[in-house]
């Protein structure tokens, strides 16, 4: 590797280190003067460095650029440490609906209740002021209900690039024969009665 390229990385290293967000190709190029191409290039190579590295920390594409993030192996030792002073956690509602209106996007509020089932206006709130969802529109309909969808924090958060990244919805739903299997199982079966002994009958035998 000639000095170029060492410095070309050491400063591409220090700018994602010291930046809270990604970090775009297009910003690191313009700060190294160097092309996009030669950057993300680059940047693909130095992601697969610190994979072959093993270390604690990954280098990674994420919401249109690069960071620094911990290394999926080492979840359970972060999840610890951050729920150690964690307060403010989403609550399953929270993350249904978010799940909700990352797949259906853009949305409103009534769609998303009537998914739900509930109302989810609390919750849409929380999630709006989180940061994790935002205004992207208005329904064309009556009443122009204000459509909703994810944001870049919400990439960030998941730590994927786009949402083509998000898994299928197809992987969560059981397939027909699995659904057929569940609802013969679950069925409720009709209740036998057993006829009452006849008494007239038996008191005839008797006599």
């Amino acid at each position: 590797m000639n000095p170029e390229d060492t410095e070309l990385i050491r400063a591409i290293e220090a700018v994602v280190l010291a930046s809270s967000e990604p970090v775009e190709p297009q910003l690191l190029a313009q700060l190294t003067e160097r092309p996009v191409d030669e950057i993300e290039t680059v940047c693909a190579e130095m992601i697969e460095r610190s994979e072959a590295e093993a270390r604690g920390y990954v280098m990674a594409r994420v919401a249109g650029g690069y960071r620094f993030q911990t290394h999926p192996d080492m979840a359970e030792y972060v999840e610890r440490f951050v729920l150690e002073g964690q307060h403010a956690r989403l609550s399953p509602a929270a993350l249904e609906t978010l799940a909700i209106v990352a797949y259906k996007q853009p949305i409103s509020r009534a769609q998303a209740s009537a998914i739900r089932g509930v109302n989810v206006d609390a919750v849409m709130k929380t999630l709006h002021q989180r940061g994790l969802i935002d205004e992207v529109g208005t329904d064309p309909g009556p009443g122009n209900a204000i459509l909703y969808g994810t944001t870049r924090e919400f990439l960030e958060r998941l730590g994927i690039d786009s949402l083509g990244d998000l898994p299928p919805l197809s992987e969560f739903v059981p397939d027909a024969e699995v659904v057929e299997t569940l609802e013969r199982t679950l069925r409720a079966e009709p209740v036998t009665t057993v006829p009452a002994p006849d008494e007239s009958s038996s008191d005839d035998t008797s006599s």
